[in-house]
């Protein structure tokens, strides 16, 4: 059953990505079997710490062992849910999911989670991800409903039909929820992590390439599953292990079963390690922070500055300063007040409006900057407008030079598995030689960490990690209409269409040509 408290946003309030400056959060999932504990609140305080990974809507599902009810809305957890609603929602076993849509509309009906009724009763689905045969999916989707059924239509690369697709899919089988879940995940190919619940039982799984994260964590009465190892700290719980890619759990009252439904074909995100992932977040059994002051050493010795301070971009950019300073000898400080406050900024009606955005967000600090030689750290360049407005605005302020450091490699391809990069038109890296974009940023000198130091600094074999932001090599197909659309025809793609050592599973079981 779903409870819907709000309504629609009105077109004025929905997102135009084509504006926006900075790599975009993926989704957040979470979910929690521990009966006798109050679950909502456990979710919440879970979705809580997964708010950086999605801020558009949040939401939850909870079962008491006889029904499921789902609660969700447009904002942020904190908007979204309060004291009354979180005690209404009684049971053992939740599931939560915070939004960011990569490129559909900012809506209510495409919160999550999903809900469908079943022959045996209620699903309820959560996704991190995107998934890239969609089209085979439909297809295999309307078989199984029928004449009749309604089939959800993606028309672009956003995960926000992804899970209405799998929940249908899911919903049309009167076997078991595991066995059915044993039969289709297999055919789903793409980046998904993966949180769902029938009245009686927790399952989580997690692509073949192990794309997005997904971690598995014991509490002191049940068991926790999150996007990210913090969740699992708020929540008061003890940290296990990274669901294997290519696995799915299953948590009821008989405890706790693992399952394979394909073989590990390690493609961890690297851009987790650059962006997406709280600083305090493990991930292959390194802490992002340590992770972010080793890339900030990297390209102090790759990219040395002669100048008088060091400052980081806020929050993002302040470990890889912090490693920047401490190998250079130059000294840290901070030469910029951020607003938490502050939404996105590229939703305003005209030009002048959005300019002003980096100032609402970014403040400097004349006193620190003024006549100094900067060296500004931060993670990354997208479209550079972001960078253009505030190099003008240190400048503004006094600062004598400007020297812009990156702690991740130029952004050149977009991306297919959850995050939200523009087309190679809209980004600026692609064409440009480095010399140029420093022009076009009006900084005094331009350096990124190369893609082998960012690499090193992780400690992940290159082999395991997706890189295709950077390099363009995409470890999961493709979608053909998509790859001409965003310009991955062009003549300096990688050869084999970007493609690398990949066995695909198809909905008719056959490898892919």
């Amino acid at each position: 059953m779903e409870l819907r408290p709000g309504c629609p946003v009105s077109p004025e309030s929905q997102t135009d990505a084509e504006h926006d400056d900075v790599p975009h959060d993926e989704c957040g999932v979470f979910g929690v079997f521990a009966p006798g504990e109050q679950v909502s609140k456990l979710v919440y305080y879970g979705l809580y710490a997964l708010q950086h990974r999605g801020q558009e809507s949040a939401g939850m599902a909870v079962s008491n062992g006889q029904r499921i009810m789902v609660f969700k809305d447009m904002g942020l957890v904190s908007q979204v849910f309060d004291e009354s609603t979180l005690n209404s929602l009684r049971g053992d076993l939740a599931i939560g999911h915070t939004r960011y849509s990569t490129t559909g509309a900012s809506v209510w009906k495409n919160a999550q989670p999903t809900f469908k009724p079943t022959p045996s009763g209620g699903l309820a689905l959560a996704h991190n991800g995107n998934l890239t045969n969609t089209d085979e999916l439909e297809a295999f989707a309307r078989a199984r409903v029928g004449v009749g059924g309604e089939v959800p239509h993606k028309s672009s690369m956003d995960s926000t039909n992804d899970t209405s697709l799998v929940t249908t899919i899911m919903a049309s089988y009167d076997e078991p929820l595991e066995d059915v879940a044993m039969e289709l995940l297999p055919k789903l190919v793409g980046a998904f992590s993966l949180v769902f619940m029938n009245e009686n039982t927790l399952f989580a799984a997690r692509d073949p390439q192990g794309v997005r994260p997904l971690v598995l964590g014991r509490l002191h009465s049940g068991w926790v599953v999150a996007s990210e190892t913090a969740a699992i700290d708020i929540v008061g719980g003890t940290f296990v292990r990274e669901i294997e890619p290519g696995e799915m759990i299953a948590i009821d009252a008989a405890g706790l079963r693992s399952r394979r439904f394909a073989p590990a074909r390690p493609k961890g995100c690297i851009f987790e390690y650059v962006y997406v992932a709280r600083p305090d977040t493990v991930i292959a059994g390194r802490r992002i922070h340590n992770v972010r002051v080793k890339v900030g050493k990297i390209l102090a010795r790759e990219a040395p500055a002669d100048a008088d301070l060091v400052i980081p971009v806020p929050e993002s950019g302040v470990p890889a300063a912090i490693g920047y300073a401490a190998e250079s000898g130059i000294p840290f400080g901070m030469g910029l007040v951020k607003n938490n406050y502050v939404g996105r900024t590229f939703i305003q009606p005209s030009q002048t409006l959005r300019n002003l955005g980096i100032r609402l967000k970014l403040n400097p600090l004349r006193d620190v900057i003024e006549g100094k030689r900067l060296v500004v750290v931060d993670d990354s360049i997208v479209r550079g407008n972001t960078q253009r407005q505030l190099v003008r605005m240190l400048r503004e302020a006094g600062a004598a030079e400007v020297h812009v450091r990156i702690s991740s490699p130029p952004v050149e391809w977009p991306c297919f598995y959850g995050l939200d990069f523009a087309t190679r038109a809209q980004l600026i890296a692609p064409g440009l030689t480095n010399d140029e974009i420093c022009r076009s940023i009006g900084a005094d000198s331009l350096s990124y960490v190369s893609l082998e130091g960012l690499i090193q600094a992780t400690h992940v074999p290159k082999d395991n990690l997706c890189r295709a932001c950077f390099d363009g090599i995409y470890p999961i197909e493709v979608p053909p209409g998509q790859s001409a659309e965003m310009g991955l025809d062009a003549p300096e793609a990688p050869a084999c269409g970007g493609y690398e050592n990949v066995e695909f599973d198809r909905i008719n079981h056959k490898e892919a040509s």
